[in-house]
């Protein structure tokens, strides 16, 4: 029992940055045990040629459940075709990144298999045939390890926690069973948000705002500097800027809203309160901008600005441009 599993979302046809890191971290666990990482990919009719790309990130084995049942995501049939290739796999662990879908198919698959979840892991490895995990808790303030002694052990990743690995493992894709009525609700539609730009949650780089920025007029401003730092980059807010109706709930982060772990994140007008700092405390590199000297955000910032965010944000924005070549 030294394989692992790894759950690769395919989005629009292709395996997203979410899949490979997913299977790096599966990758790494799997060599460390003495196993082989394996993907699995449920979903509607088009999977199977998303899931083929992912020999070319360590996946030895690609299990694909497809059946037009799943053209819309419907969880339970989902996990019930993920939890029946586990107990036939008799695997050490099995990853889900701490996505949207992720979060919801990770619980059901522990509760169809009757084990515990253990979420948001920044990082994982084997000693002894011991697997050995590691999360933050209260906020970022202590890291929790956890060891599992007989598995499978479920796990959730952190976006940014785990970097993808190229390697061409020349994995062939195999087919497992999908059951529509497993269903126990059924998904009659899906909206789509902005897909324009990239998930808050995925984003290497995060430029957040707080109330700081004083209204939703001035939101242009953190929108210029997303624009300077290219493509990579997203909006985020904080609970009291979606509270009061200036952004959506998609852009939260915090403890109620999306935990995020980029290699860069601003923090813009946001004072730092305890709810805001658990949701990214675990990123790379903070710099803050804010007009107080004592807010808290400067406590966990790596570089600190102390000014007016109306006075530092457009030559803050013009600065990157003209760094990145882009005048």
């Amino acid at each position: 029992m030294a394989n692992v599993l790894g759950y690769a979302e395919i989005r629009d046809g292709e395996a997203g940055k979410a899949a490979r890191e997913v299977l790096g971290a599966a990758h790494g666990l799997a060599a460390a045990l003495g196993g082989e990482a394996h993907a699995v990919v449920v979903g509607g009719p088009g999977v199977r040629e998303g899931a083929a790309s992912l020999s070319g990130f360590a996946a030895a084995r690609i299990f694909v459940g497809q059946d037009a049942s799943l053209q819309l995501q419907q969880p339970d049939v989902a996990a019930a075709a993920i939890a029946r290739l586990v107990e036939s796999g008799d695997y050490a662990a099995v990853l889900f990144p701490a996505t949207a879908q992720g979060k919801d198919l990770g619980p059901r698959v522990a509760a169809r298999l009757g084990r515990g979840l253990a979420t948001e892991i920044t990082s994982l490895e084997a000693s002894g045939g011991t697997i050995v995990a590691r999360r933050p808790m209260y906020a970022g303030k202590a890291i929790a390890t956890l060891r599992f002694s007989d598995g499978p052990a479920l796990m959730s990743i952190r976006a940014n926690g785990f970097a993808p690995v190229e390697l061409d493992t020349g994995g062939a894709v195999e087919d497992i069973e999908v059951n529509a009525a497993d269903a126990r609700v059924r998904v009659t539609g899906l909206e789509q948000g902005d897909r324009d730009q990239v998930d808050v949650g995925e984003a290497n780089i995060v430029v957040s705002g707080g109330r700081g920025m004083q209204g939703p007029e001035h939101w242009h401003l953190l929108e210029a500097l997303v624009a300077a730092l290219g493509d990579e980059a997203a909006l985020g807010a904080s609970r009291a800027v979606v509270d009061a109706g200036w952004r959506p709930h998609g852009e939260q982060v915090g403890q109620t809203g999306k935990t995020v772990s980029p290699n860069l994140y601003f923090a813009v007008g946001v004072s730092g309160a305890i709810q805001h700092l658990a949701g990214m405390r675990t990123a790379k590199v903070i710099v803050a901008i804010n007009r107080d000297a004592d807010a808290p955000i400067f406590g966990v910032a790596d570089y600190g600005l102390v000014g007016d965010v109306f006075e530092v944000l457009p030559p803050l924005a013009a600065a990157i441009r003209e760094a990145r070549g882009e005048g």
